[in-house]
């Protein structure tokens, strides 16, 4: 086992993904913003634009906690998946002195399941645990064949698999290795510092459970009524964007019919058709089409701009 692990720190130190930001710091509120943005949403674009500017506006967990939440989700706009940021917003809150550092404590938390407490004791707080995302599943599954097993068991492999001398390095370079490497198609085993232990190698799509997204069609019809250069905007109350601010919806009107597009939400696939509103009554805020930028708007509505 120490050859093995010595064959992976050497890997890693030489391929591994050192320059993302998270990896580069001691602030453990960064590496927990960055793991609850990667859950969903691709490395480059966490790097290059939401982490960055989401630090700018909530440098700390107390300022994260002192802020609105509108606030929040008007810096989380793009990003999708909203509870995301109103579970990150909650636990600021309960926690503005600072994180708790044991899992059992984090877990209490809203939004923080095994995988993300894992990951700031380990990657925040250098504790020897094992972390287990979907890269790090697949290596292990390889690794050891295991075909259709629990979860559970996965976590079990990883924890006897853990380098304890090197627990952040160690979990990281797996991370490095199944996006890297062990992919879920055509993984590269002849780059692999495991490849001479992996007794899954020769079948290794076997061990590749990859289930093809299953998609709901939905037509939604929004009406677009702009008063003084202003567009009225009302708080969704529906699950799909809660407490975010949306075009209202209307009745179909054919003759009324500003365009249509397409747009994709968690596992919805939405049809989405705009239609002009001559009167409106109700509760409603009023925005410039320059406010949407900082103001709790989803993608979906800032895409239904270019029919303005």
């Amino acid at each position: 086992m120490k050859q093995i692990h010595k064959q992976l720190l050497s890997w890693y130190k030489e391929h591994g993904r050192h320059q993302l930001p998270w990896r580069n710091t001691e602030e453990i509120y960064h590496v927990y913003l960055s793991e609850i943005m990667l859950q969903q949403t691709q490395v480059n674009r966490v790097r290059d634009e939401y982490y960055p500017q989401f630090l700018a506006k909530f440098p700390s967990l107390e300022a994260l906690g002192d802020a609105p939440l509108d606030d929040v989700l008007a810096a989380w706009s793009g990003l999708g998946y909203y509870r995301r940021a109103k579970n990150l917003h909650a636990t600021a809150q309960l926690t503005k002195n600072g994180l708790p550092q044991s899992l059992k404590e984090l877990k209490k938390l809203p939004g923080i399941g095994d995988y993300t407490a894992s990951a700031i004791c380990c990657f925040g707080l250098e504790q020897d645990v094992p972390v287990v995302d979907t890269n790090i599943a697949r290596v292990l599954k390889r690794y050891y064949a295991l075909l259709n097993t629990p979860d559970k068991i996965v976590w079990e492999k990883a924890e006897n698999f853990v380098n304890t001398k090197a627990p952040r390095a160690h979990n990281l370079a797996l991370m490095d290795l199944g996006s890297m490497v062990c992919t879920p198609k055509n993984p590269n085993c002849q780059e692999c510092p495991l490849q001479k232990g992996c007794q899954g190698k020769e079948e290794a799509e076997l061990y590749t459970q990859t289930k093809k997204k299953e998609y709901i069609a939905m037509e939604l019809f929004f009406g677009v009524y702009i008063k003084d250069g202003k567009v009225a905007l009302e708080l969704s109350s529906d699950n799909m964007y809660k407490e975010m601010l949306v075009l209202p919806k209307v009745e179909p009107l054919e003759e009324n019919f500003l365009g249509s597009f397409k747009h994709s939400y968690t596992k919805y696939k939405l049809d989405v058709k705009l239609y002009k509103v001559e009167e409106l009554e109700g509760d409603f805020t009023f925005l410039s089409p320059d406010e949407f930028s900082s103001a709790p708007i989803s993608s979906l509505t800032k895409k239904a701009q270019k029919f303005f």
